[in-house]
């Protein structure tokens, strides 16, 4: 089975290398080594490789159990929690119908 590269837009792209950038600093402020932070967490050296350099490709479970390992796992829930434009939309009220009613 051959696998596809995910489509990618560039600014998630930079997200995704900063994520992983921010990974090695704390791995690296906590003087500890790639093989000790692969190895708790249960992967290989390249695919730690792989969540240091932000790819797409690695599974989002991966990136969990090396913030895991880091004690940094407690981070994933900031994402999304201040959804500024949702809280808009809410205090706006907007009605959006479920669904959009069959063509003819």
């Amino acid at each position: 089975m051959k696998h596809r590269k995910p489509i990618i837009l560039p600014s998630l792209n930079k997200v995704l290398k900063e994520l992983g950038e921010n990974i090695k600093l704390a791995r690296l402020r906590r003087k500890l080594s790639a093989e000790q932070i692969a190895e708790r967490a249960g992967i290989s050296r390249a695919t730690l490789w792989h969540v240091e350099k932000g790819s797409p490709s690695v599974a989002m479970g991966i990136y969990g159990q090396v913030l895991f390992v880091l004690g940094l796992d407690r981070d994933l829930l900031k994402v999304a929690a201040d959804d500024a434009l949702g809280r808009k939309l809410q205090d706006a009220e907007l009605i959006v119908k479920e669904r959009a009613p069959k063509k003819k």
